[in-house]
């Protein structure tokens, strides 16, 4: 694995979980995607206002999983520590290190995928005829069979 960017700020300690942790991730997510408005690569990116138990829905999805047995949502560590490396990796995304692409999925939805393929974490939006994006979520790519999907969803990309 190479060493991360200089652009890229460092994770966030959540091991041990304390009762601060959520509200210090919550922090983040406000102050990089709810105080200011991300754009990519001069549209706006923007994700739908739901909330659950009092925070955006968003929020969730990029700091938590499903467990597949209860269908719970519970914190995801990894996803949880790689919070801050989201906004960056928007704001970043024409450095060598990413890699950010569009693909048509099945449905005939094209998603934009930021990928920051050194240190397998992903950024995922869905793009708009007019060019904008809607954060769908992020999150770190911990399957090889994953990686392998975006890789060939890479070689087949929109032009």
């Amino acid at each position: 694995m190479s060493s991360l960017p200089p652009w890229l700020p460092p994770m966030v300690p959540v091991n041990p979980w304390t009762e601060q942790t959520l509200e210090i991730l919550y922090r983040i997510f406000q102050r990089d995607f709810k105080d200011t408005q991300p754009d990519y690569r001069g549209f706006t990116v923007w994700f739908f206002p739901d909330r659950e138990e009092g925070k955006e829905v968003l929020f969730w999805h990029m700091t938590s999983e499903t467990d597949p047995e209860t269908g719970q949502r519970l914190p995801d560590l990894r996803r949880c520590e790689r919070l801050p490396w989201a906004r960056p990796m928007l704001d970043h995304s024409w450095e060598p290190e990413i890699q950010a692409f569009d693909y048509r999925e099945h449905d005939g939805d094209i998603h934009t995928y930021v990928w920051l393929k050194d240190h397998d974490y992903l950024v995922l939006m869905k793009k708009y005829k007019d060019g904008r994006r809607r954060l769908i979520t992020s999150f770190y790519i911990k399957y090889p069979h994953y990686r392998h999907k975006l890789e060939k969803k890479f070689r087949q990309r929109l032009s």
